[in-house]
């Protein structure tokens, strides 16, 4: 039986109501070295839900946990069936604003970095450079036997090939790209094998219930020990992953701002948590800054 991770978080003190004023942001981005952790938050305006929020996955959907795609062939086969028919929804993609005004303010010099939770290459499609993607990327494949990568897409050429006629009508596509289909639907989907030693494929994103690269981490907190200050973009930070960074910044003296609608477990560390939709907030921010747009108009 598939046991829902423990994901949940409930306020156990009362946190400060977040406010509409983003003039601490601009100030923030202004004085520049400004570290991004984004999360799932940030892609909900390019059709991609998040877990957490209004209408959030978990309220209908159990990730795959790491455990259990690898401990048998029917979660296997169950995963692969629901990732390969959102793999073609989510690859169509499109950064929205929040992703495009952060690749702005990256390409004008205000950021020290990005680090994103998410596995979406959004912030990557908007042209920001050198992001870390803490949870990896469903754009490449592993071998769980002798750790070759591989591109997506040819994976999904193979899936194709193998599963001609498979196109079952999903009721919705998850953050993870995973589609919500039934058993009946994912039927007898064929999975297939690594190209170079047949062994078990696995998308290079870290499950839940799998930790992220010691290497990963200990580059993030490099980022953190080098940035002026931290910005969070679009998160809860319910889980560890990303929450460690904002209370080693807190915990080094530098401000935490949160640009996020609903309270999150990083409050009582942050300066500020600005509770207003991320596209059009940035773009205010962007405008504040006088940041030109990709096309080269004006924000705001």
């Amino acid at each position: 039986m598939r046991t829902r991770p423990t994901l949940s978080w409930t306020p156990a003190e009362d946190l400060p109501p977040g406010t509409t004023d983003l003039a601490p942001v601009a100030r923030a981005l202004g004085a520049g070295k400004v570290l991004v952790l984004s999360g799932a938050g940030i892609s909900t305006e390019s059709g991609i839900p998040d877990y957490r929020g209004e209408g959030g996955s978990l309220s209908r959907h159990t990730p795959m946990t790491f455990q259990e795609f690898t401990a048998g062939a029917q979660a296997r086969r169950r995963y692969w069936a629901r990732s390969h028919l959102g793999w073609r929804t989510f690859g169509r993609a499109r950064p929205n604003a929040g992703h495009r005004a952060v690749a702005a303010f990256g390409r004008h010099g205000l950021l020290s970095g990005v680090i994103t939770q998410n596995v979406d290459g959004l912030h990557q499609h908007a042209g920001s450079e050198g992001v870390v993607e803490l949870h990896g990327s469903l754009d490449r494949v592993v071998c769980l036997t002798c750790g070759a990568f591989s591109p997506r897409r040819e994976l999904a050429r193979r899936l194709q090939a193998a599963n001609a006629g498979f196109a079952p009508v999903a009721a919705g596509i998850n953050p993870d790209g995973d589609a919500d289909l039934t058993d009946d639907q994912v039927g007898d989907f064929r999975v297939v094998p690594c190209t170079v030693c047949g062994g078990i494929l696995k998308p290079d994103v870290v499950f839940f219930g799998e930790a992220v690269p010691p290497g990963r981490v200990e580059h993030c907190r490099e980022l953190v020990r080098e940035a002026a200050s931290l910005l969070v973009l679009g998160s809860s930070l319910t889980v560890m992953s990303g929450l460690r960074f904002v209370r080693q910044a807190a915990q080094a003296g530098k401000p935490v701002l949160i640009v996020n609608r609903d309270p999150t477990r990083g409050d009582r560390h942050a300066f500020t948590r600005v509770a207003l939709p991320l596209g059009s907030a940035l773009t205010a921010v962007a405008g504040q800054l006088g940041i030109p747009l990709e096309d080269g108009r004006r924000a705001g």
